[in-house]
């Protein structure tokens, strides 16, 4: 008879071996990783190879003009190849090993945090990069600081389940992420605001008490649109203004969205061809980073952009589904966690990209450039095949 999810001991869980001969490709790859969400690594693959390629796209007319035109190519596809790597290597072992060492990645994540406050690189005006000593590394800890909130609040919150009967004691989950965000909040509001959204999305989840988030939600959504239409100032506010009205500022603040709009309108339904984009010829900033999804629709157009959004609702959906199928409820709140980690950065960037919601810098999951981003993002999708393969093995049983 089957042991059930709950009765079943992780702890002395053996490396996955075939009862057959291996057969076909999937039996071979059955044997190192196990019977993982197929779909969702395939979408994966196609968006991280399609985000190189568009990389390469448009940014070799920038970098060709302070150095060689393949340099984001090689520093995000080597980030790409270390992202695999530490996806494979994640999804081959038990996700409920990641408990035993989620307090001190919290902890670990919150110390280098700190570090960039003091020892920080400042880099498009802001302090957010790390340099790793000896080499020529950089890396943003905030992206860390997503996935250890996710691993620390799942774990919390499992190990402590009669804490969410209680409101007073649920604050103390959500004290624990407003730590982390409140330490990337001083040079990094965006991010912050992901933090926030994957900790109290993990939160809302667990928690019974529905209707008082979604009336902090909705509060905090008030205040913040309040506090920038009537109280903020700096490029801040000047932001929001250029959101409502960007031909008012067409040399300020508007310039950057003006010229993702042109990209967008002028793609079309089938785009100008790929590498053929104008806007990334020095006329729209960040055209390889934040700004990545005006140059596909540019290229690929209307068409390509489309299937592009439809391959993260795949992903979403295969997310979603291992969340629900998940054997315990550790692993259902790791998956939710980085499915609302995914598709917020998705909503936020393609909001941004299209001028539905303020401009701020948020890049595109697998796609934009960056390498701590690209790498850190693969290997949290390590923890959602490692949660499919054992919640599909406990099916076979």
């Amino acid at each position: 008879m089957a042991k059930s999810g709950a009765a079943r001991n992780y702890a002395h869980e053996e490396q996955y071996v075939p009862r057959h001969k291996p057969k076909t490709v999937r039996d071979v790859v059955n044997i190192y990783v196990g019977d993982i969400d197929y779909t969702l690594l395939f979408s994966v693959v196609f968006l991280t190879l399609f985000g190189i390629v568009m990389v390469f796209s448009s940014s070799y007319y920038a970098a060709a003009q302070s150095g060689s035109q393949f340099d984001f190519l090689v520093v995000q596809g080597g980030a790409g190849i270390l992202g695999f790597t530490a996806m494979l290597a994640v999804s081959s072992i038990n996700y409920n090993f990641t408990k035993r060492f989620s307090f001190l990645l919290y902890a670990f994540s919150l110390a280098l945090l700190v570090l960039v406050l003091i020892l920080g690189l400042a880099s498009g005006g802001a302090t957010r990069w790390l340099h790793v000593p000896g080499t020529s590394i950089t890396f943003q800890p905030s992206e860390i600081t997503k996935i250890a909130v996710i691993v620390y609040i799942a774990h919390m919150i499992s190990a402590h389940k009669s804490w969410l009967n209680s409101l007073f004691k649920t604050s103390v989950f959500a004290i624990l992420v407003v730590i982390a965000a409140g330490l990337v909040v001083v040079e990094n509001l965006s991010t912050a605001l992901i933090i926030m959204i994957i900790g109290f999305g993990m939160i809302f989840i667990a928690s019974p008490f529905t209707w008082t988030f979604v009336f902090a939600g909705i509060s905090g959504a008030a205040g913040l649109v309040s506090y920038l239409m009537f109280f903020s100032d700096g490029f801040r506010g000047d932001r929001f203004q250029a959101w409502l009205d960007p031909f008012s500022v067409p040399e300020g603040t508007g310039y950057q969205i003006l010229q993702s709009l042109y990209a967008i309108g002028s793609g079309g339904f089938f785009g100008l061809g790929l590498g053929q984009s104008r806007q990334k010829l020095d006329f729209l900033p960040e055209a390889h980073n934040d700004m990545i999804f005006a140059i596909i629709a540019e290229e690929t157009g209307l068409l390509g952009a489309g299937f592009v959004l439809f391959l993260f609702g795949v992903f979403l959906w295969r997310a979603i589904k291992i969340a629900l199928s998940a054997p315990d409820l550790f692993g259902s709140l790791v998956a939710s966690g980085i499915a609302i980690m995914i598709g917020a950065q998705v909503l936020i960037n393609v909001g941004v990209v299209t001028n539905s919601i303020p401009n701020t810098g948020i890049p595109l999951p697998f796609i934009s450039y960056g390498g701590t981003s690209l790498s850190i993002t693969l290997a949290s999708v390590g923890l959602l095949l490692s949660i499919s393969r054992y919640t599909n093995e406990l099916k076979g049983e």
